[in-house]
């Protein structure tokens, strides 16, 4: 589904089930076996263990004794933070930015609380604007769609990106260890990656697992593909307006921004952070699909 039908559409708590049910049944597995209630498989019973789990009924049917082994609840916290700063309502035609990042939250929301995880969401631009309470409820994931649906048709805010202090302010208001999931394209106001860098880090301090959705307009935010001809550029943020020709600054430009999203990748591979390029041409589907069949491969 494109962009602009997801904003038609409107309903993401639809779209979301839609795309759940499609591709995954579950983000997380335990590594530990304890005494869930879910079953996981069978394994020979060896000497000297405790009897409690044997499968009578597999005895009775190949005399051999076999213990049922389970998959330990892991109770997870999933804390959700949607960059929606200026920048991200681009293109303008369709929001694209936000309009993406709207929708894979709604996607993961639903995927944690059909495991019975806890989820929470923090929505941001130049500071923090919407932080709920992480809960497990039904009820609780309605309200996290009626904030995200809100989202979706809002206009953006005469302000400028300050990812790194929100960062710093969430790092310091999760108390427990949880799951931090991160949708922004990373603009930040400060002329210097070091400060996101060190509240990415600041993030990982505090034991949260980070994961990080880059979000962008390949096409012409780091290939700068434009028409051969004249245009006027106008920051989202500053309302700043530069009048150019596209090929007369693109190599300069894909170098810069080449330098900028390596050096981001790089860092976050080195803090243990999962960096996923998410480019909003791709579709939520495909972006969130391969995340989490590589994210499944890897527990």
């Amino acid at each position: 589904m494109d962009l602009k039908k997801i904003r038609e559409v409107g309903n993401l708590e639809l779209l979301a089930r839609q795309m759940v049910e499609g591709f995954i049944t579950g983000l997380h597995k335990s590594p530990y076996h304890g005494f869930s209630v879910e079953f996981a498989e069978h394994r020979l019973y060896n000497s000297g263990e405790s009897t409690r789990h044997i499968d009578w009924k597999v005895y009775a049917k190949t005399d051999r004794l076999y213990t049922k082994r389970y998959e330990e609840e892991t109770n997870l916290r999933g804390v959700i933070l949607l960059d929606h700063s200026p920048s991200m309502y681009y293109p303008a035609q369709d929001r694209g930015k936000l309009t993406f990042s709207c929708l894979a939250a709604a996607s993961l929301a639903y995927l944690l609380n059909r495991q019975r995880d806890a989820v929470g969401l923090v929505t941001f631009a130049e500071g923090i604007e919407t932080q709920t309470d992480i809960k497990s409820t039904h009820s609780h994931l309605h309200t996290l769609y009626a904030y995200l649906e809100k989202l979706l048709i809002s206009e953006p805010s005469p302000t400028q990106t300050n990812v790194s202090s929100v960062l710093h302010e969430v790092a310091e208001k999760i108390h427990k260890r949880s799951l931090v999931v991160l949708f922004s394209d990373m603009f930040e106001q400060s002329d210097s990656d070091q400060d996101i860098l060190n509240a990415l880090r600041h993030l990982k301090h505090r034991k949260h697992e980070v994961l990080l959705f880059h979000v962008t307009d390949k096409k012409t935010e780091q290939d700068f593909s434009f028409e051969d001809r004249p245009y006027e550029f106008i920051d989202m943020e500053t309302g700043e307006k530069v009048k150019l020709q596209p090929s007369q600054y693109r190599e300069t430009y894909i170098k810069e921004a080449k330098k900028h999203f390596e050096q981001l990748k790089l860092k976050c591979g080195q803090f243990g952070i999962d960096f996923i390029e998410a480019d909003i041409n791709e579709g939520v589907n495909q972006v969130l699909s391969s995340f989490l069949v590589k994210r499944t491969k890897m527990k």
